[in-house]
């Protein structure tokens, strides 16, 4: 294969890379995606559930890929009680993830972004005034230079790695099982809490009323057993599950959820975005939403820098100001969030828990909550706590607010 050149390369060609590439093709740049795999979306890494905000920021009408719509959720604190939100108005919707990807990569082809499957990143350097990607083809070497380089290459990323700009400040473990399950409503996920899942939480999200997707996350930090192993424990002692779910299993899914962005997301020739930039919601670990937000900044970014003959890492870094003055503060109080309710032992969660299941609060919630932008609601139970004089709750919600 002949050397190729580009205004724009974007690495990796998951929900954030299509985005990127739709947006920099949009804005008149000669963009090309690379993707390791033969497909998009392949292999799964994802939970499948999104927020009906994501189907409008993605600019994709909804379609066949949608498998169920998401009212609510039955919350599940460590003492087996149950606290109910949601149930009026559809608020995610549990997706297809393989098909959602591929139409989005369809989008940006549409849009006049090039595509390179089975096509790895082997590394990256300068080259006249340029950078010079190294891949790997179909199993033959080539290399392909480019103005501005996106990488939307995953919670591993390399671009980030070669370019100098790190990883992200943590690293969450999970894994996924799509099993027979006796599934109460469709229209409503189930989230368990506690220390016997350390640093996160496990679910059931209803694929239809016989089958859910049954799994967890937890901080490697705080266990010395795989995120598998937590699982296979979990669905042998949590009575709710125990219960209901079927033997076997349909589907398996391991991956990984960063958290917590790079101080910087800008170099020479370089933006990085989605996963690989840590811009994923630290308290549910959704990343589309967020991470289309910020891939379009940086699509736009990159082609205008590529197209006025300027790529520096100071003229990128405005992709950088534009992405945390739109998500920047959600990210950071989540972050804060994610690291309180991390701390809490199962005592603190059940009383925690009791304070949320009091019909005033729940009253706050479906009217406040949402889960791309959790930190309207955590303003208003600070000022409800207040006026309740309930002490312990108070602290732990200020400390979620301002750490």
């Amino acid at each position: 294969m002949t050397d190729l050149s580009y205004d724009v390369v974007v690495v990796g060609a998951g929900p954030a890379g299509s985005m990127a590439a739709r947006y920099a093709a949009r804005s008149g740049a000669k963009t090309l995606i690379i993707e390791e795999h033969m497909c998009a979306g392949s292999p799964l890494q994802c939970t499948g559930l999104v927020s009906s905000k994501t189907i409008d920021e993605c600019e994709i009408k909804p379609g066949p890929w949608i498998y169920q719509s998401i009212k609510g959720a039955h919350i599940f604190p460590p003492d087996s009680s149950c606290i109910s939100i949601g149930g009026e108005k559809t608020r995610a919707y549990v997706i297809d993830r393989k098909i959602f990807d591929r139409t989005l990569l369809e989008h940006s082809v549409e849009e006049g972004a090039d595509i390179m499957m089975k096509t790895k990143a082997l590394g990256l350097k300068d080259h006249h005034g340029k950078k010079m990607l190294h891949l790997m083809h179909n199993g033959r070497k080539c290399n392909v230079t480019a103005k501005v380089v996106i990488g939307a290459d995953g919670v591993q990323s390399n671009i980030a790695r070669w370019c100098g700009l790190g990883q992200v400040q943590k690293v969450l473990s999970g894994v996924q099982i799509e099993t027979g399950y006796d599934v109460r409503d469709t229209n409503m996920v189930e989230v368990f809490i506690g220390n016997n899942v350390p640093g996160f939480f496990a679910w059931s999200v209803p694929v239809n009323k016989d089958t859910a997707r049954i799994g967890l996350c937890v901080d490697p930090s705080k266990t010395q057993l795989s995120a598998y192993e937590h699982l296979c424990r979990f669905m042998q002692t949590n009575p709710t599950i125990r219960e209901r779910a079927r033997p076997g299993c349909l589907d398996v899914v391991i991956g990984c959820i960063p958290l917590g962005p790079q101080p910087c997301t800008a170099a020479d020739g370089v933006v990085i975005t989605g996963d690989a930039a840590g811009q994923v919601k630290p308290t549910s670990g959704g990343g589309v939403y967020i991470g289309a937000i910020c891939a379009k900044y940086a699509g736009e970014v990159a082609a205008n820098a590529a197209l006025f003959g300027n790529t520096s890492a100071q003229a990128l870094m405005e992709y950088d100001r534009r992405w945390r003055e739109a998500v920047g503060r959600e990210l950071s109080i989540g972050m804060r969030m994610h690291n309180v309710l991390g701390r809490l032992n199962d005592d603190d969660l059940n009383e925690l828990m009791g304070f949320f299941n009091e019909p005033g609060i729940i009253k706050i919630i479906n009217q406040y909550g949402d889960i791309d932008h959790p930190s309207i609601l955590l303003g208003k139970l600070i000022t409800k706590a207040k006026g309740k004089r309930v002490f312990k709750v108070i602290k732990v919600l200020l400390r979620m607010m301002i750490g």
